[in-house]
């Protein structure tokens, strides 16, 4: 019915698309991006559901905020086969603006998967070995239960109705995949950024689920900067008149001013001074000289708005408002009290810890602050800082050093299965 009802929308966006066009020539500019941003987007909608793998969790799960969600989906997708024994299985937890789809072709969008050149056959989390499961965290939208889903009471896209959610919910969430595959312990569980964060959770909360475990480029609790970064993000999305108090859906609107903002903000905190400055440095962006106007003069301004016209056609607003809203609520060391070594004083997991030189984000201090949590209680942990001028990018990227320490960690850990 929701295909229906784009469809109608865009005949309907269609005649008036066409009105501007013939009698209003200023406006041209304007109707073309209305109506093409809605064929992009149903196309999205209609890619999505028939391109991904669900189940539904059919028990109810009690969220921090107090709310309770039941019968809610789950969207997964997985690589590689699970051995008879079923021990070979490598959770990957997605980051921010991640998905399911870890590596090959995303069949919605028709890029790259997020993380193509860590995993895949003889990669460093070998398809041809382990069984990788990846989850759309709940809050996002590309399957799994978040704002774009209707809410059955008021039939209405939930928009800013949604529950607030946190790291632990999505945990709590995406752990039913393992119950839905019939997987008693994980071999590893893997993830960087926020995936990072999530793999802190996962061993807290199931701390005999996983015999491994590699957080990457990720932190113990949000600092005051990155709160701060995500609210300019969150405040950008809300400052767009589309955004209609989150309840664009039902006004036929997109805030994709607003998201492409937050994108661009974000994106900054992603790289290094040193990277932009070698790869941009005051390049001109296909002009000779300055031209004394607000264009893109710059390559950096016209590669940063570039980066936040592609995002807002594969990702959600409000999604970005809850997501980063669960990055800030993360706090393991005040969920035990100040004590983060109580985080993972259950667990016989090995753990691995990787941290990037260049990464202002998530420096490598808030890395090794984990270590020394780890170290307190005798727990089994390797760390490493990987020497990268890329910044919190770099566990994305091809980073030869990074890749070969992954590789080595999971197969040698394998090795004594």
């Amino acid at each position: 019915s929701n295909i229906f009802k784009i469809d109608i929308l865009n005949n309907i966006l269609y005649k008036i698309y066409a009105l501007i066009y013939l009698n209003c020539e200023r406006f041209k500019k304007t109707a073309k991006n209305v109506f093409f941003l809605s064929i992009r987007l149903s196309a999205l909608i209609m890619n999505i559901k028939d391109k991904i793998k669900t189940i539904i969790v059919d028990k109810p799960l009690k969220l921090d905020c107090g709310q309770v969600i039941n019968n809610f989906p789950l969207a997964y997708e997985t690589y590689g086969t699970l051995n008879e024994k079923k021990d070979n299985a490598i959770l990957v937890c997605h980051a921010l603006t991640g998905d399911q789809f870890v590596t090959g072709l995303n069949p919605v969008t028709k890029k790259d998967g997020w993380w193509s050149y860590a995993v895949g056959p003889n990669k460093s989390i070998d398809t041809n070995k382990y069984f990788i499961i990846c989850v759309n965290v709940i809050g996002g939208c590309m399957g799994s239960f978040g704002p774009g889903h209707i809410n059955p009471e008021t039939k209405k896209i939930y928009g800013t109705d949604f529950p607030v959610i946190t790291i632990n919910d999505i945990v709590n969430a995406q752990v039913n995949l393992l119950n839905h595959f019939g997987i008693k312990k994980l071999f590893s569980v893997v993830g960087g950024s926020m995936g990072g964060m999530q793999v802190l959770q996962f061993v807290s909360n199931f701390p005999e689920k996983t015999k491994t475990a590699v957080p990457i480029a990720c932190t113990s609790s949000h600092s005051a900067q990155n709160i701060a970064f995500n609210e300019l993000g969150r405040q950008a999305i809300a400052a767009d008149h589309n955004w209609s108090d989150g309840k664009y859906s039902s006004n036929n609107s997109v805030p994709d001013k607003g998201l492409a903002v937050a994108r661009m903000a974000a994106h900054i905190t992603y790289l290094s001074k040193i990277g932009l400055q070698e790869k941009f440095g005051r390049k001109l962006q296909e002009r000779d000289d300055l031209k004394f106007g607000f264009d893109a003069d710059f390559q950096i301004e016209s590669y940063l708005r570039y980066q936040g016209s592609v995002f807002v056609d594969r990702f959600d607003a409000n999604s970005y408002l809850y997501i980063t809203r669960a990055m800030d609520y993360f706090d393991l060391v005040k969920q035990f009290n100040g004590n983060l070594s109580n985080a993972f004083k259950n667990t016989k997991a090995k753990f691995f810890i990787i941290s990037f030189t260049s990464d202002w984000l998530y420096p490598t201090q808030e890395n090794k602050d984990i270590v020394i949590a780890l170290n307190a209680i005798g727990a089994d942990v390797g760390f490493v800082e990987i020497e990268s001028d890329k910044g919190h990018d770099s566990f994305l990227l091809e980073v030869p050093d990074f890749l070969k320490a992954l590789k080595n960690f999971l197969d040698k850990s394998y090795l004594g299965n």
